[in-house]
């Protein structure tokens, strides 16, 4: 799992492209490891919620 890898993810799960499933195989982690990610990165952002529409 990069920062990259990671970014990528969260900004395709963000913009609905992906699921938080599919970011999280594509990141290489599991969604629980992602969601811990996306609060390291941005502490406000809760990734284990749908996306505002």
């Amino acid at each position: 799992m990069t920062s990259h890898s990671v970014t990528t993810a969260l900004t395709l799960y963000r913009s609905r492209t992906i699921t938080l499933e599919q970011a999280a195989t594509a990141s290489g982690c599991t969604p629980e490891q992602l969601r811990a990610s996306a609060r390291a990165v941005v502490p406000n952002a809760d990734a284990g919620t749908e996306p505002a529409n």
